[in-house]
C-alpha cells in the first residue's frame, strides 16, 4: 500500500539531455549517465542526497567569466 503522505522527489531533468564530452555530465541536470539511469531505482533518501550533490557540482562547473 502506498502512503499518500509520502512525497515524491522530482527528477532534476530539465529536458536538455546533452552530455558534456569533457566532464561526462549532462548540461541540463549535471548528472552522469549512470546517475540518470539509476534515478528511478534510487530510494527517496538517495535521490535527495544526489540532488544535494548536484547543487555542489553545478556550482563547481559554473563559469562566470563568459
Amino acid at each position: 500500500m502506498v502512503d499518500p503522505a509520502q512525497t515524491t522527489v522530482q527528477s532534476p531533468c530539465i529536458g536538455v539531455c546533452t552530455m558534456n564530452d569533457t566532464t561526462g555530465l549532462c548540461l541540463g541536470c549535471y548528472r552522469t549517465t549512470d546517475e540518470i539511469k539509476a534515478w528511478w531505482d534510487m530510494t527517496e533518501t538517495q535521490q535527495k542526497a544526489l540532488l544535494n550533490a548536484l547543487q555542489d557540482r553545478q556550482l563547481s562547473q559554473a563559469n562566470f567569466d563568459d
